[in-house]
């Protein structure tokens, strides 16, 4: 089925209006099994946008599909508030053996809500409860989320303007190479930190994405994150990493920092933490940082054990050894190969490429030339979008599961759709 605007449909008529990736891909999806879906008419589509970060393994994975089923088919517990339960004890337990001590982290696991701006969220709080400061300093061209919080620490103004109120107590300062490294990393962040006039209040914490991907895939270096960790410790700031997309194995090892040998106060984890695209998010800090009262931070789904059963069995399946890392790794490489092959021969209208691990981004200096090439790819059977302030990047976010066939044959596809964009 085909949604049109002439069409009366359900979706025109009861849906709101705010509804936004149905007008891209003006489909009726009813089918999706790893690295495709179907619509209900029998197109099938690759799909390189992965639920935006959600479906790191991509739909349906058969080991968890199969975990999930056997703990509803036992009536395993599903709504547990904080409660304990089995599954979130197991979930607990893999996730401290197979990702925390492996990479020296001791860091507590809280279960805020389930969604990636309620991590984030709860990291603001802490940090401003622990430091007893209000100001949060973020980066150009941040996402965080879209509660009131996390917007105003995002830098997208037209995501900034839903609010409808002053988004207060967040900073801005430029993301590594914003000023196309004609000024030294940090110098004015630091400047500003020093001089008791500058008008800055000292922050409780700096909050960051390795990999901005909303923001146009913009990819830090590990030298300006090493720089970032070690400002924030000379100047008794808490530093948060928003893993929420890039984390989950998307830039290579599970967390997306370990490249530059950080090691964050403060780590919020959501999308593809459960593995199977259910609503799961975490928040994990230092234990010293623990400083919380009972039921100060709650909330009513926070304790999605549906989403802890195929959380523990994308880690047992995926994260046992390091063959997960080593492959995406080997993916990217493959698509950075490609994207190099379609930017030399489009390097006349600007074209250029950026990314780590299976995120990376297409740009145009034409900032309409992105938009066209996604619609042209859906044409052909392929799901991508958008990112950046002016949607001027194609954003590509294959399954990590993807297998060298399916990355080519999508890559393909993305360059013919560049070619007919020309």
């Amino acid at each position: 089925m085909t949604i049109t605007e002439a069409e009366t449909s359900v979706f025109d008529t009861l849906e709101s209006q705010v509804r936004s990736y149905c007008r891209g891909w003006p489909r009726v999806f009813e089918y999706a099994h790893g690295c495709r879906l179907r619509d209900e008419d029998g197109h099938v589509y690759l799909d390189f946008f992965a639920g935006a970060g959600a479906l790191n393994y991509g739909h349906n994975p058969p080991v968890l599909k199969r975990a999930l089923l056997d703990y509803l088919e036992r009536d395993g517990i599903t709504h547990g508030l904080d409660m304990s339960t089995t599954a979130k004890r197991d979930f607990l337990e893999t996730f401290r053996d197979l990702v925390l001590r492996p990479r020296g982290l001791d860091h507590k696991v809280m279960f805020p809500g389930p969604t990636g701006t309620n991590a984030v969220e709860a990291a603001l709080k802490l940090a401003r409860k622990i430091k007893r400061r209000e100001t949060v300093v973020s980066f150009t061209n941040a996402f965080h989320g879209m509660s009131l919080g996390a917007l105003a620490v995002t830098g997208n103004a037209f995501k900034r303007a839903g609010a409808g109120v002053p988004l207060v107590h967040g900073t801005p300062m430029p993301f590594d190479r914003y000023l196309d490294g004609k000024v030294e990393d940090f110098l004015w962040f630091e400047r500003l930190l020093e001089d008791r006039g500058s008008g800055l209040n000292r922050p409780a914490a700096v909050i960051v994405e390795t990999v901005q991907g909303e923001g146009g895939i913009n990819v830090a270096r590990a030298e300006w994150l090493r720089a970032l960790a070690d400002l924030c410790r000379r100047w008794d700031m808490l530093l948060i990493v928003d893993d929420i997309q890039m984390g989950c194995g998307r830039t290579g090892g599970f967390f997306s920092f370990e490249e530059a040998g950080i090691v964050p106060d403060i780590i919020t984890v959501s999308k593809s933490i459960s593995g199977y695209g259910l609503p799961m998010a975490l928040t994990l800090f230092r234990p010293e940082l623990d400083v919380w009262e009972p039921g100060e931070h709650n909330g009513t789904f926070r304790g999605n054990n549906p989403a802890f059963v195929t959380a523990t069995a994308a880690l047992d399946t995926y994260w046992a050894d390091s063959g997960t890392e080593k492959q995406t790794l080997a993916r990217g490489e493959q698509v950075e190969a490609a994207l190099d092959e379609i930017a030399r021969e489009h390097r006349r209208s600007g074209a250029g490429y950026r990314g780590r691990g299976l995120a990376w981004g297409l740009t145009f200096t034409d900032a309409g030339r992105a938009a066209r090439v996604c619609a042209r790819a859906f044409e052909l059977g392929l799901l991508v979008e958008t990112s950046g302030p002016e949607s001027e990047v194609v954003k590509l976010l294959p399954p990590l599961t993807a297998t060298p066939d399916e990355l080519d044959e999508g890559l393909r596809t993305l360059a013919r759709a560049v070619d007919e964009t020309g």
